[in-house]
């Protein structure tokens, strides 16, 4: 699936701003047929929850509706019109003129119809009915249950099963595009290095009748450097400029359907050339040992809660530059494709996750429990959403360079029975998918520890994330440090093998909070336990890399341990910096990314 873009050949039309807006309480039906009942409006992109304001809007469980009309100019009649939506939260179907064109389920990656067949002339009204609702059967995971009110109508509840706020609504932007009838559907890229050359496979997908393909590739100023007129080929560029980490070079792939001597349709396709590899317990991209500095971090912000903010994604990564971070993890659902394109141009590495979170029964965001009765793999009806969910994430972001990993879930259940054999298909179907044969890791729990984890032989990393001085040993720094370094010991034992990185650490930190001693929330505490972490880290080799948990402070559901959100950001909401930033700041323009260990 190809992002929209405007070109010669195709236009675009963007359906954002001011929609109608209908939290449906079951006190109405909603005809479809009919323009949608309500004054209450909501802005697109963005998640409802915050906009609305009100708690009953705020913490709605269950439908929502949204509806705006739209017009085509008259000359894109003839063309083929497709209805795109960047993601809907969580469960969606599509209505347009009162017939349903499109439906999705999975709350983070595109999805579209063509809308031909029921545009009229003049004005459309386009509906769209979201569901918030998770269960045993999604991703991400959540425990649905359900009531009765005193009107008898159906009260739905979901207690997640993940520490961060359920946003849902239209969280990336609604657009419509036009190709002509003859179009090209995909573009696959998987670029090598010989030497001080690089050669791309190249498989472009047309629908329709056409004489030709040709692709040309372009540098950054535009000249044409390679080329082919086949749409399957292997195309060589001499003295090729690789992309790198924090230093990206982009080349294009402008591509070209010729019918009769003319150009019926044409896309560009950015792209970097790179290489990664995994081998002797080191991250190799450019056949160079790189070391990961970064972040988990979260789509969250102010008002527009996880909706697409694109000046917010600029303002962070330039913060990721100030502070001297390479790399981030999508924790834990896909990111925009905006995200994901500005990753690419700016030179972050970006290690790609599926919304695989929560396939724990019973668990506690407080790592309180791991050892309920109830075995997780008995419980989880979430095999084909998942699999779905790998499938879409590999077909929207495999030809970027910024992505070198793909996370096939965070903190499952991996220590119990069923394990293995619920994720080694799963594994097996990424590296089936992904043309570019990226590495696959599964980001392990504190309770899978070396000696009952059953996953991580499937994966080409040990991803950790771990909480030693906070959850446990929580102000006790030095009984920690002795666990930590125990921990790594046993890791490498196991699997001497595989690279180690850290894609969680971190303590709870409250701005402004100061103290003398060990005293948790407060921002000494937090510098302390960093130094403790990377005073180990230091010590092995086979450590690949740091993501701190988090990038920011993050907004989650309500509890006694969660004071507005969760305070373990090294920037405050807000994006302002703790004590720990400048610190960190210090260690990672230190630190070069590439030759660390």
């Amino acid at each position: 699936m190809l992002y929209p873009t405007l070109t010669d050949t195709r236009s675009l039309i963007d359906l954002s701003g001011v929609w109608k807006f209908y939290l449906d309480d079951g006190s109405k039906d909603v005809a479809i047929d009919q323009p949608l009942e309500t004054t209450d409006l909501m802005a697109v992109p963005g998640s409802f929850n915050d906009q609305g304001v009100l708690s009953k809007i705020r913490n709605h469980a269950g439908t929502i509706w949204y509806e705006r009309e739209f017009s085509i100019p008259q000359t894109l009649l003839s063309e083929r019109l497709v209805l795109r939506f960047g993601s809907a939260t969580h469960q969606a179907t599509v209505y347009v003129n009162g017939q349903k064109v499109v439906e999705h389920k999975g709350g983070f990656l595109p999805f579209e119809a063509e809308i031909n067949g029921v545009i009229q002339r003049r004005k459309n009204r386009l509906l769209v009915e979201v569901s918030t609702l998770l269960d045993y059967t999604t991703l991400p995971v959540g425990n649905h249950t359900q009531s009765t009110d005193e009107h008898g109508r159906t009260i739905h509840h979901v207690d997640e099963n993940f520490d961060f706020f359920n946003y849902a609504g239209l969280h990336r932007p609604v657009k419509i595009y036009s190709t002509p009838q003859t179009y090209i559907e995909d573009i696959v890229l998987a670029p090598s290095v010989n030497g001080e050359d690089a050669s791309v496979q190249t498989s472009v997908q047309v629908v329709g009748d056409y004489d030709q393909v040709m692709i040309s590739i372009l540098d950054e100023d535009g000249n044409k450097v390679a080329g082919a007129d086949t749409p399957e080929a292997t195309i060589t560029i001499e003295q090729a400029h690789l992309w790198e980490p924090m230093n990206a070079y982009l080349y294009t792939a402008h591509v070209e359907v010729v019918k009769e001597g003319e150009v019926i349709d044409e896309y560009d396709e950015p792209f970097g050339i790179r290489t990664v590899e995994v081998k002797e317990g080191q991250f190799f991209i450019n056949q160079k040992p790189f070391y990961f500095k970064g972040f988990g971090k979260h789509e969250d912000t102010y008002y527009n809660g996880r909706g697409l903010n694109e000046t917010a994604n600029v303002m962070d990564l330039n913060l990721f530059k100030w502070i001297g971070a390479n790399s981030f993890r999508t924790s834990h659902y896909p990111y925009s494709e905006e995200m994901m394109r500005l990753a690419d141009r700016m030179g972050i590495v970006v290690i790609d996750e599926v919304p695989a979170v929560g396939l724990f029964s019973g668990f506690s965001a407080l790592l309180t429990s791991g050892s309920d009765v109830k075995n997780t793999w008995d419980e989880m009806k979430t095999h084909e959403a998942h699999e779905q969910a790998i499938r879409e994430l590999i077909q929207r972001d495999k030809n970027h360079a910024a992505v070198v990993m793909w996370v096939i879930a965070n903190e499952p259940a991996s220590h119990q029975d069923g394990a293995h054999e619920y994720f080694e298909p799963l594994v097996h179907l990424a590296k089936e998918l992904d043309p570019q044969k990226r590495p696959t890791t599964i980001v392990n729990i504190m309770f899978a520890l070396p000696d009952v984890d059953q996953v991580l032989d499937l994966v080409d990393v040990v991803s950790l994330n771990r909480y030693y001085g906070w959850y446990l040993n929580s102000g006790d720094l030095q009984t920690a440090e002795k666990a930590l370094r125990a921990e790594i010991e046993a890791w490498i034992k196991k699997h001497p093998e595989k690279p180690i990185l850290f894609t969680e650490y971190g303590a709870d930190t409250v701005a402004g909070f100061h103290a003398i001693d060990d005293i948790p929330f407060t921002e000494e505490y937090q510098v302390r336990y960093y130094e403790m972490y990377h005073r180990v880290f230091d010590e092995f080799k086979q450590v690949t890399g740091e993501q701190v948990w988090n990038f920011a402070d993050f907004e989650t559901k309500v509890g006694t341990a969660r004071v507005q959100g969760n305070k373990k950001g090294i920037f405050t909401r807000e994006r302002q910096p703790k004590m720990l930033a400048h610190e960190l700041r210090k260690r990672w323009t230190s630190i070069p990314d590439y030759d660390y260990k």
